[in-house]
């Protein structure tokens, strides 16, 4: 017991001195924000190969705009590709521009949007709590520090967010200025001081509220509003109408629950945020439709808007309580403690949430983000797992502020008892319940980590994929770092040490990043992807000049964007013959064309030996070249 105590003393000692020196705490946060940072998105970003399928497509058509300079409309392999706004693609032409146009680059995007949003989350939450103290009257460092830090972490150091930060497509990008602008609002709202009902509190607190910020009467827009109104015209830019339409209608249900619609639409200077809005994002739309037309207008916000909520679109269906299952993993480890965080705000007792000070309401302005993003994609009918991303930095404040009751200073400098927490602690018995719930989770994880050969699907491109997977020692690694866990967050719950329960669910995370996840995807690049980028190396070596390039039965875009070729996309075997025939028979030049197939594919086709040349195979793919000569005196059957 002395043990423990030193140890907490010590922690509390160092937070003091870093709260009382304002360099050391900048130094010592900056520090913090850097290694998870790198850790979460920079630690080998660019040292695999782009994924198929959507990864190139992004990829390519930004090259495209690199290369060409048609900044207006986007192209993937000489066709339009109208599924996104061209936000996405401007940060990957810019950064092609200044690193090179390589695999960093294309990602560099999402990294950058992930870690600004944590940073602006952790200075979010810093203030929140520092705010809480003053309001109290009291003095704690412990709690401020380690919530942010904490927050930070939870933020960063999760499944679906790592996954979509490491990867060069528009989903990031969204969430960072999606969530970014919900930040700005509420450190915009929260700033306005002296907003809680009279009567609602005691001396101390009244006199807090009698003194007015700065910013309470200002008839110009303050910062953190214009920010607000910034990101949202970057959202839009990045995925079109939801990038206004999600933050909307999170912000239109807060302010009407907590009863101050008006009176913070007037502040927020509205007609002028719309004006700021439509003077950003407009002028893109504008231009593309100009250029082309109903074709943009049926595309993007007929089939990739209205028709992605309301039908099934490219086969993406999935029952009611498919993203119940997306962010209990995608949260994991951390998703079992969100009943806890949401219960212990007792969102519903609606008086007592009006009665507040404006940046007390936090807890219950991210409970609210993280409920509508959850209700709205279960309404809509196309289902995704990236589609509920942008909760992900609600779900992880949600958690951390139910940490916070537990990083409590040893001596708390209290000088004025004035106002109780905004939330009261949450009950130990459903703490040890979670806390429980934890362990089953981690062991049932463990053993499925362990069994996962027995799990996975087979993938055509790796033929012998189980076996690669189970002599790898990935599973037995996984397994045991989770099982590891499980057994340290039941010895802490029955000494009731609950503070370090959270901290073992973060380091195991982060021990299955190093030792699992990044192995992994070194292993899935090189046995998936790595023979279509040595593919790609022979084609653009062995291509004549006007030769065309056919890909039969399967569609890899990454090949178009590592070849910089023109790529046929043909699907059966007989469709290709005929297309060949039909080549031959126009008498072009040169007299051949490349086919790139898999070899099931290859032998349906029904080519003799001298009908055709290989020129290379690589994993489940061979590149071989067919000579026009072979089939011009065949019989062209095509009925």
């Amino acid at each position: 017991m002395r043990m423990k105590l030193s140890v907490k003393h010590t922690v509390d000692r160092w937070f003091n001195k870093i709260a009382k020196n304002p360099a050391l705490s900048v130094t010592v946060s900056i520090l913090w924000l850097m290694v998870v940072g790198w850790v979460a998105f920079g630690w080998n970003l660019g040292n695999t190969g782009l994924i198929d399928e959507t990864e190139p497509l992004f990829a390519e058509a930004s090259r495209q705009m690199f290369v060409t300079g048609d900044w207006i409309t986007p192209f993937f392999n000489g066709d339009t590709r109208f599924d996104k706004p061209a936000l996405i693609y401007w940060c990957q032409a810019i950064a092609y521009h200044i690193f090179g146009v390589n695999e960093w680059a294309v990602r560099l995007p999402s990294a950058i949007a992930a870690f600004g949003l944590v940073c602006l989350a952790f200075y979010t939450i810093q203030w929140y709590l520092a705010k809480q103290d003053e309001l109290e009257q009291v003095s704690r460092p412990t709690r401020r520090y380690l919530t942010s830090f904490i927050a930070a972490a939870l933020m960063a150091l999760n499944p679906e967010t790592i996954i979509w930060a490491r990867t060069g497509v528009s989903d990031m990008l969204l969430t960072g200025c999606m969530a970014s602008a919900l930040l700005c609002f509420f450190l915009g709202y929260a700033g306005k001081e002296g907003s809680r009902e009279q009567g609602a509190g005691s001396r101390g607190a009244e006199l807090i509220t009698n003194v007015q910020s700065p910013m309470s009467h200002a008839p110009f827009l303050n910062k953190w509003y214009l920010a607000f109104y910034v990101l949202i015209a970057g959202a839009i830019l990045t995925k079109g109408p939801v990038g206004i339409v999600l933050p909307g209608l999170i912000v239109a249900a807060f302010l009407l629950y907590v009863g101050k619609v008006r009176e913070v639409l007037r502040e927020m200077h509205l007609l002028v945020g719309i004006l700021i809005i439509l003077a950003l994002s407009v002028p893109w739309y504008a231009l593309v439709i100009w250029r082309n037309g109903w074709n943009y207008i049926n595309s993007f916000f007929g089939y990739h808007n209205l028709e992605r909520f309301t039908e099934v679109v490219n086969g993406h269906s999935a029952p009611w309580y498919f993203y119940l299952l997306v962010v209990l993993l995608g949260f994991a480890p951390y998703s079992v403690y969100l009943p806890a965080s949401i219960i212990r705000l007792k969102f519903w007792q609606r008086s007592h949430w009006r009665s507040l000070e404006r940046f007390q309401q936090f807890g219950l302005f991210a409970w609210f983000w993280f409920a509508s993003i959850f209700a709205f994609f279960s309404i809509a009918v196309t289902k995704l797992p990236s589609y509920v991303l942008p909760l992900m930095p609600a779900a992880a404040i949600l958690v951390a502020l139910l940490w916070s009751d537990f990083f409590l200073d040893t001596k708390t400098r209290q000088t004025i008892p004035v106002s109780p927490s905004p939330t009261p602690s949450i009950s130990a018995s459903l703490l040890r319940m979670s806390g429980w719930v934890n362990v089953v989770f981690l062991s049932v994880l463990a053993t499925a980590l362990l069994n996962i050969t027995h799990i996975l699907g087979t993938d055509p491109a790796i033929s012998n994929f189980h076996e690669l997977i189970q002599k790898s020692g990935l599973p037995v690694i996984a397994g045991l770092i989770w099982l590891v866990c499980a057994v340290l967050v039941a010895g802490l719950l029955l000494s009731r040490r609950w503070n370090y329960i959270i901290s073992i669910n973060l380091i195991g995370f982060v021990a299955f990043i190093i030792f699992v996840l990044t192995p992994a995807s070194f292993f899935i690049d090189r046995e998936r992807q790595l023979p279509l980028r040595e593919l790609s190396a022979v084609i653009l070596e062995a291509k004549q000049p006007n030769e065309e390039l056919i890909m039969l039965g399967f569609k890899k875009p990454s090949v178009v964007f590592y070849s910089h070729i023109h790529v046929n996309y043909l699907k059966f075997p007989k469709e290709a013959v005929e297309h060949i025939k039909n080549q031959a028979a126009k008498g072009l030049k040169p007299s051949s064309v490349l086919l790139l197939t898999e070899q099931k594919k290859f032998l349906q086709m029904d080519l003799q030996p001298d009908d055709y040349k290989n020129l290379s195979t690589k994993g489940a793919y061979n590149l071989v070249r067919v000579p026009f000569k072979k089939m011009k005196n065949e019989k062209i059957d095509i009925s």
